[in-house]
């Protein structure tokens, strides 16, 4: 672990006092935001530790930076498991009084990531996830610009015992809303179903509307459950439904990327009847924006006659986040109805 100080106050030109003294951890877990080229060949992989990339950032003089490398791993390589670790390292952190935290990584994974913790964590202390799309050697590097962001939206009062969010590009987003939209583009991240929650603009932290927190998951019960099964089949036109087979032996919870608001092809309709009698399926929208309808159409294998075989709506969620809140609760061990009325929250 390593730490950048503040210079000394005698030194430093006059602050108000809200913007002195903020101590903020950062926790490092790889990505492209730590990235550099190769030795032996094209491509670049994870190799800059967080103190690296905090003594990069300009503009951090009036804030106390601890940092920590947590993992260094691509976002795609990130776990369900890692995520319970690093929920448990940001209570601590809290516990001891930082004023905030920011964790870099990834961006293939950052928007699952950070609503996963946003499921689990129970702090007070802000937590802020931003990463990078281009490599810290490209040209217009945008991790320095958005570690400053990030450090700057995770000690805000306005954010407090708000939640989790994702800072990219200056715009603030809640992990419940946002997406990454963009393969390359440094402007990746939206929130396509209510934009961002706030901006930065020169440092300070805007806020469009208040923030409400939902009620957290309980950790998993053990370590072994955190890797709960649960995966996602995609509908898609003229499919035979033939991924669904046999899924009741190997998964412990399903989530369906359906058409529109939440349509199938009637032939997987006894298929998924069948499953929904052996384990929790939830109907989610492969469009990922908009929710899922519950009985506005009445055909075999539209939304009403998925959830009377047994399926549960999954509200607005798009199919990813649906997966993680059911994983989320399988791994704590609630009751099935109880999964049912968890998704209600998101409505």
């Amino acid at each position: 672990m390593s730490s950048i100080h503040a210079v000394p106050k005698n030194e430093r030109p006059f602050v108000s006092p809200a913007e002195q003294h903020h101590s903020v951890l950062v926790l490092a877990l790889g990505g492209t935001i730590a990235m550099t080229p190769t030795t032996s060949g094209p491509g670049v992989v994870p190799t800059l530790t967080g103190s690296d990339l905090v003594a990069a950032v300009p503009g951090l003089r009036d804030f106390e930076v601890s940092t920590e490398d947590f993992r260094k791993l691509p976002g795609a390589s990130l776990s369900i498991s890692d995520i319970v670790d690093l929920v448990h390292r940001l209570e601590q952190a809290d516990r001891e009084g930082v004023n905030g935290i920011v964790v870099t990584q990834g961006t293939d994974t950052l928007e699952e990531t950070a609503f996963l913790t946003d499921l689990y964590y129970r702090g007070d202390a802000p937590v802020v996830f931003t990463g990078a799309m281009r490599g810290a050697t490209a040209a217009g590097a945008d991790g320095p610009a958005n570690i400053l962001a990030a450090v700057q939206a995770a000690t805000s009062a306005g954010v407090r015992e708000a939640g989790v969010f994702v800072v990219m590009g200056d715009e603030i987003h809640a992990a419940r809303y946002v997406r990454k939209m963009h393969t390359t583009s440094p402007a990746a991240f939206t929130s396509p179903a209510t934009g961002p929650v706030g901006q930065l603009v020169e440092g300070t932290v805007r806020l469009r509307h208040p923030l409400k927190r939902t009620a957290p998951v309980a950790l998993p019960l053990t370590p072994e459950s955190a890797s709960v099964e649960v995966e996602v089949v995609t509908a898609s036109l003229g499919s035979s439904g033939i991924l669904l087979e046999g899924l009741e032996d190997r998964v412990s919870g399903l989530v369906v990327a359906a058409f529109g608001v939440g349509h199938v092809p009637h032939t997987w309709v006894p298929r998924l009847a069948s499953l929904a009698a052996a384990i929790p399926v939830v109907l989610a929208s492969r469009i990922g924006t908009g929710p899922v309808l519950t009985s506005t159409y009445a055909f075999p294998g539209s939304e009403s006659d998925l959830l009377a075989q047994g399926l549960t709506a999954a509200g607005p969620l798009d199919p990813y986040k649906a997966r993680l809140v059911l994983a989320a609760h399988l791994a704590a061990g609630t009751p099935r109805e109880a999964i049912a009325k968890a998704f209600l929250d998101y409505a």
